[in-house]
């Protein structure tokens, strides 16, 4: 088991490379991966991981998550769906960072096929290292965005 903790991982079919680059860095830094990708015919359905991976997140079978697909926009989309997951699309380490401070990001969702500002090791780099700010305001929101009738 790695020393930082668990991370679950998960990718489309056309993010497999770049979710496969993602996990050795993640255990490069000390993270066991929880790999949740299942590539049947040369295809993966981002729905079936990002479900799973934001339901390991959200059950604490895992601390942190990260989900890779084509735009990552499908990822996004089927991980919030899941409550108490925060899954911010990040094209770079500058929304990785705020992602983390401002919102406590709990997945992080980025494109594997699609143009992005930096490199996926950055920004997962920066993600990893940015701790939430913790600030009344922000866990207001947060208290909002998970407890929709609170105000």
């Amino acid at each position: 088991m790695g020393t930082k903790g668990r991370v679950a991982v998960g990718s489309d079919h056309a993010a497999v490379e770049a979710k496969d680059k993602v996990a050795r860095r993640l255990r490069e830094l000390g993270w066991e991966v929880i790999d949740y990708t299942v590539v049947v015919d040369g295809k993966a359905d981002y729905p079936k991981a990002g479900r799973k991976v934001a339901l390991a997140v959200a059950n604490g079978d895992c601390c942190k998550g990260v989900l890779l697909c084509g735009t990552g926009l499908g990822m996004s989309y089927v991980a919030n769906r899941i409550g108490g997951v925060r899954a911010a699309l990040c094209l770079n380490s500058e929304y990785a960072a705020l992602s983390r401070e401002h919102n406590d990001a709990n997945i992080l969702v980025m494109p594997g096929r699609a143009t992005i500002c930096e490199p996926h090791e950055k920004i997962l780099r920066v993600w990893l290292d940015t701790p939430f700010s913790g600030d009344e305001r922000h866990l207001r929101r947060i208290r909002m965005i998970d407890e929709p009738d609170a105000e």
